[in-house]
Order: structure tokens, then sequence, then C-alpha cells
């Protein structure tokens, strides 16, 4: 036998930030040559460009970076080079600091935390200026900043710059004023300038809230050539960063100034707008807007969001299992389920769900479980169908008899209007108010653009005709996985399959096979027609057979009874599944095969078989020699880690790799992912333990480089190997970037995540440059 050597991959490079190795000043002017928002903060960094082209510009100094570390240090300022750049602003203003000359003192970090730290105005006298800095600096550390970080992921070891800028004054009366204005709209993209203005006053009067601001249009009446003076600014400040700009400026007595610029935040509706409109406009080029545009914001654009809770409180909360928000009335059961949604919308709440719960999922705007997690049917299931999905409310309990809901001392009947936040996890008593979530023909161009920038490409997960079309409507180059267990879950198809699983003779067996390829094959003619030319990927069937006769089925039936204990599996996650079936039970895939040739007959597709659970290449062999008389391609699911460390010889037998990480994670960390979510994975990541939840994004440490490896001891054997990943993982952005580090051909998803793969695959080959 061949051992391997430890191998040698792309994630061993040590990820450290260099040290500068010419240190440099500790206190920067705004006139100094240096722009390095890593030294100076955004703010900081901006304030050198505008002062470098021109823009009236109060000036100032920065207290880089650098100063904080020493600060948080030895708590000392560089108090020398500080008296330095005061002269330096008296002889450049020609004003005496204390009389004349006041500054404002506020923080400037690498990334934008609005109003999370001090901000010290109308500073005299050195003293006033030193203790300021400290409060700046300190307050990097104060309770607000810290859980903004935690919110918005944003790294403790940035630290901030404190920018000293001279004040200017917009309440010296009538023909002074301060304001905040964007470039364009926010909230749409268009081209407009939006923003407030408030007469006579100084901008913490503005941003606190506590005087009512006017529009901008009392700034174009009554001081028409100050407006028209920052409109073309501001413009130019558009037209230099290439972006949308967020600008506080103050008009003091007639003069204007610009206090500080940035990228301003907008809707991801927006977002796309004003990234398309100004690479047709030649501001930036087509790369520079597909970067403008974040996942996250492509997200938004596709899913209903509650629009704002306001004081309303959850009524219980759960896993935040798919995105997107919901209202409608509870019902319990499936059946009343596809009922009631005759009659208006309805949240399935169940207990768990089964496959039997299909036609009510279906139905439903959305789900609520008791019990589950990520990966659970309902959980999975809504989120390839586009619904918003809550599942792990085990605070909740449901009396289905009763016809109730209880949770936290608080109750709702059954037909009561429920509001359920799938991107919180938050379930709400009555109608909350949501927010259509739609496309644009901007979004279709920007994703244009966005396929153009990368060799990976999306495909999709997609089990139904429905599904195959909002996939190739979504812009889907392939169906990566169809998972053929899905195509039982109608009630007709689903009592076919049982018949087989209760056969008793050899004869009622083949008999149940016929019945079942005469409906697979009608089913695969619809899924054909729905496909045009992409290529679709058929997992052969995968599930347990027990799943397909769930406690509660038939109670009473001895012939079920006994049949469901015969199958009974203590650990089903690891037993007779996938390739297993396949070789205990060949008829099934050779059946499978069969009704897939027969609907090629009669519809064209381009369709390659998966065989699942792969951990040997005899396994894979012996399976197609079961199914090799059909001609097609045929590929493995890498999801057991035997199939990656023989990844060399399973490429000698098989055409291309597929990694289900779903299962290639819970095998990889030993974790059955429910178990794992419900009962400890929360303090594992609360204590650090792990960064990140690897069944959201995938593990780069430890499931990755196994890939890594496989798929580099697959392509020695042919390079030319096709690589997909067809887990949940395929729709995360960050994950997509790891994928497109491995060297994948491709990374298949849900239907309703293609728009925000095909970005985030974008922007992961960008990122290389």
């Amino acid at each position: 036998m061949t051992i391997y050597a430890p191998y040698a991959t792309i994630f061993d490079e040590p990820k450290v930030r260099l040290e500068q190795e010419n240190p440099m000043n500790l206190v920067l002017r705004f006139t100094d040559d240096v722009e390095d928002r890593f030294q100076l903060g955004n703010k900081g960094a901006n304030l050198v460009k505008m002062t470098r082209i021109g823009m009236p510009v109060p000036q100032g100094f920065t207290l880089t970076i650098d100063a904080f570390r020493a600060f948080m240090r030895e708590r000392k300022l560089p108090v020398a080079e500080i008296r330095e750049s005061i002269a330096w602003l008296e002889e450049v203003s020609g004003q005496k600091f204390g009389e004349g000359l006041q500054f404002s003192v506020r923080s400037s970090g690498p990334v934008s935390m609005p109003g999370m730290m001090d901000t010290v105005l109308n500073v005299k006298t050195e003293e006033e200026l030193l203790t300021s800095a400290r409060e700046v600096f300190s307050s990097w550390n104060g309770a607000r900043a810290k859980e903004y970080r935690r919110l918005h992921g944003i790294s403790e070891d940035l630290g901030t710059a404190v920018v000293v800028q001279r004040m200017v004054f917009g309440n010296n009366g009538h023909t002074s004023g301060t304001g905040v204005l964007f470039t364009r709209n926010p909230n749409s993209g268009e081209d407009e300038l939006f923003g407030e203005y408030l007469p006579n006053a100084q901008g913490e009067e503005l941003v606190s809230g506590a005087t009512t601001p006017l529009a901008l249009s009392h700034l174009q009446e009554t001081m028409p050539e100050a407006y028209e003076t920052l409109h073309d600014r501001v413009k130019e400040l558009e037209r230099h960063f290439g972006d949308m700009q967020d600008v506080e400026f103050t008009i003091e007595d007639s003069e204007l100034f610009i206090l500080q610029t940035r990228n301003g935040k907008r809707t991801g509706q927006a977002a796309v707008k004003i990234a398309v409109d100004l690479a047709n406009e030649g501001l930036i080029t087509r790369r520079a807007a597909v970067l403008q545009v974040s996942p996250e914001q492509v997200e938004s654009l596709l899913y209903s969001h509650l629009e704002d809770a306001g004081d309303a409180k959850p009524f219980l909360t759960g896993l935040p299992a798919a995105p997107g928000a919901a209202v409608g009335r509870a019902i319990f059961t499936p059946e009343e389920a596809a009922e009631e949604a005759e009659s208006g919308p309805v949240i399935l709440v169940r207990p768990e769900t089964t496959p039997d719960d299909i036609q009510g999922i279906a139905a439903a705007t959305g789900v609520l479980t008791c019990r589950g997690g990520y990966s659970s049917h309902a959980s999975i299931v809504a989120r390839a169908m586009g619904k918003p999905c809550i599942t792990g409310a085990e605070d909740a309990v449901l009396d289905i008899s009763a016809g109730t809901l209880s949770a936290n001392g608080s109750k709702i009947n059954a037909g009561d209007l429920i509001t359920i936040d799938g991107s919180t996890g938050n379930v709400y008593t009555g109608e909350l108010e949501l927010a259509q979530s739609e496309g644009s023909a901007e979004l279709d161009e920007l994703l244009e653009w966005a396929d153009s920038t990368t060799g990976m490409r999306v495909w999709a997960n997609a089990d139904t005709p429905d599904m195959v079309a909002a996939a190739r409507r979504f812009g889907a180059r392939g169906i990566g996985l169809l998972r053929t267990e899905r195509m039982f879950n109608e009630a007709e198809s689903l009592e076919l399959i049982r018949g087989y699983i209760l056969a008793e003779t050899a004869s009622e067996r083949r008999k149940a096979l016929a019945t079942l390829q005469d409906r697979q094959r009608e089913d695969f003619i619809q899924i054909f027609k729905a496909l045009g030319d992409i290529p679709l990927i058929v997992r052969l069937l995968d599930m347990p057979l027990h799943e397909f006769l769930p406690e509660g089925y038939a109670e009473g039936n001895e012939r079920v009874a006994n049949r469901r204990t015969e199958m009974a599996e203590v650990n089903p996650m690891m037993g007779h599944r996938g390739v297993r079936l396949g070789i205990s039970q060949p008829g099934l895939y050779k059946m499978q095969v069969d009704a897939i040739q027969e609907a090629r007959a009669e519809v064209h597709a381009d369709v390659r078989l998966m065989i699942p659970q792969v951990m040997s290449q005899r396994e894979a062999i012996v399976v197609k020699e079961h199914i090799d008389h059909a001609g097609l391609e045929v590929g493995v699911m890498m999801e057991t880690v035997r199939a990656c460390l023989r990844a060399d010889r399973l490429a000698e037998h098989t055409d291309f790799f597929s990694f289900g990480t779903n299962d290639l994670t819970q095998a990889v960390f030993s974790f059955s992912r429910e178990d794992a979510e419900k009962k400890f994975l929360n303090t594992y990541l609360e204590q650090g333990l792990l960064q990140d939840n690897p069944f959201t994004i995938l593990d780069e440490q430890g499931v990755a480089r196994l890939m890594d490896m496989a798929i580099r001891w697959g392509r020695d054997v042919k390079p030319e190997l096709g690589i997909g990943i067809c887990g949940e993982h395929g729709g995360n952005p960050e994950s997509i970037a790891i994928a497109h580090q491995l060297g994948v051909s491709y990374v298949s998803c849900s239907p309703f995540r293609i728009p925000v793969a095909r970005i985030a695959a974008a922007h992961a080959a960008l990122a290389e440059g």
C-alpha cells in the first residue's frame, strides 16, 4: 500500500499582518503625502485626498493608528509632534489657538463605525486637546464600540486614528449652516442630491436629532450660489472616488467648507443601480462596479424583509434557517395549510417537518418548526423554495390537538396572524410591515459583468421543473444536484416508493420498480423540458428507505410496523443509504437510469449521473456496471473522508467529483450538525474555540485542506477533472472565495442564492487582481 506524505496546501501560508519596516511620524498633516487608511483611518485618508484635489477643507492633522497603539501600550501621546502641528495650523490659518482657532477632535477608523466613538468640539486649549485625544483613543474599547465590532465582524486589532481639524462655524447667523448629503439617493440609487440642511447651526445639532432639519431645497432657495458650489464640489468628489459619497459640509458666512466624505451607505437596490450607472457613465470600470456591490446587498434584493419591527417584541426566537420574512395565519398541519392557503397566506408551524409535509410547505409563505437545525428538512426545502424559515424554536410548545402555540408565557391560536423573520429567527404576533424585494434590469446587467470576470461557474441545486426554471431565470449555468429522493415528495410518487419498500416478493418488487420507472420517466420529461440547453447532474437515490415510512404513517398497519422495525438504524446518517443502496438493491439505480434514458429519448438533455456516499473505487466500479449501459458521464459525490483519501483511484474510474460539503463537514468534525447547533456550537463560537459555524462557512483549516488534497490528487490523474461543490456552502460568499482558491469548476446552490453566488464568485476572482 502507498502511504502519502503530508500534503502541502494553499492553506499552509501564515496569515499575519506585516509590521512596517520604517515607522512614520505619529502625527501627520492633511498636506502630507500619506493616504494609508490603516494609519489615518478612512476619515483621515479622505481628508488628505480632498486637500490634494483642492476641496475647501478646514485644515488639520491626524494622530495615526501607530500613535493609538503607542498610547494603548504606554498611555502617552506624541505631545511634541502635536505642538508642532498646532503651530503649523496657526501659521496657515492666521489665527491663534484658543482665540480665533478652535478644533474638533474625532475618531477615524479604517472601517466606518458611525457614532460608536467619542467626538469633542470647540476645543480651545492644549490641555483640552490632549484630554480629548485620550478620550477618543480610549473610546475604541467602549461598550458600544465593542458591541458594534462584534455585530459587524470588525477586528479588534484595527485600532483608530484621531483627526484634529480646524473648526468652522455654521452658527454664525442666517448666511451660515450645516448639512449632510448623499451624492445619489441612497434608497433608490437615482442621480440626485439627497440630504438635509440646518441653518445657523453646528453639525452636532443636525446629527443629534434634537432639531428637525430642512430639505436641501431650502439651501437652494435661500443661498443659491452656495448650493450650486456645493453641488459641483460634491459631484467632483463622486467622480474622484468613483462612488456615491456621504458628505458633511458647513457654510460659514456664505463660504462653503467640506468637513469629510466617505462612501455612502445604501440599500441593495441603490447599490446595484449606482454601480451600473457609474460604469455606464464611464466613471468606473465594469470590474469596479462588480466590486462595489456586496453579496449581502444582492441578497437583500431577492427576499421580502421586515421593514421595521418598531416596538414589537418577539413572541419567540429560533434559528434563522432561511432568509426573508413572511406574514400569514399560523396553521399547524400540512393538509390545513394547503387548504387554507387558497384563501390567504399561511405560515406552516410544525414540531418538525418530514417529506409528508411537502404540500404544506409548498402552500405556505413561510415555515416555523419547534425542532430541527439549519440542515433539517424544513430549512433545506424552504431555502430551496426561497421561503423564509425558522427552525429549532425550542421554547415553543405546540399542541396541535388544542390548536395552540405557547411560548414565554404567551399563547396564540391556530389561524392567528404571525410574522416570521427568517433572517433573525424572530417570530412576532400579528402582522408587521414587509418590504417586497425584487431584481432589476441593472442587477441582470451587473451579474453578466460579474460572470465575465471568473472561470468558476454557478450552478443550482434543483429537484422539480419549477426549481429548474427558477435556476435558469436567476442565471444558473447548470444543475449541479438533482436529488432524486425529492422527486418522491408528491403524494402519488411517495406511495409508489412505499409500495416498493413494502414489497415482500421478487415479483412484487419488479412490478413496483416498473411502476416507479414509469413515474420517474414522466417526471424527468418535465424536468428536461424546463432544462433547456444547460447540463444536469442527477444524484441517484441517497435517502435511507426507512425515512419514507416515518412514525405516524399507517398507524396500526402490522406490515408497515414490521418493515419499519426491520429497517430501523442506530445511526441513519452512516447507515443503509447512498451507494450502499445501489449495491444492495441494484434494481433501484438501474430503474432510475432507465427512466432517464427513456425521458431523453423524448426530450434531449445533457445529463450526467452522480453516485452518493462513495468511499472506494470498488464501490464506484460495481455501481457503474449496473448503469454504464446508458453511456452517460458518471461522477461521485465526495462526502466521506475515505473518498477524499482515495481521490486518485476514484479519478481513474469516474468523470467528475462533486463535494457534498454538508456531510463531509460532519464527517471531518465528527459532529452531528443538528445536535451540535442545539447543544454546544454556540458555546464554541462564543469562547473562540471555533471562529465560524463550519456548517455555514466552509472550514478552511480542516475540510478545505482535505478537499484541496483530493482535488490535487484527482487532477494528477485527470488534469481536466471537473470539480463541483453541491453542499449548502455553494451559496455562501466566504465559502465561494475558498472554492475559488481550491480551483473548483463550479459551485451549486439553491436557485434563490444564485445571484449572490455569482457576485461572490466574481469578488473572489477579482481579489486576485
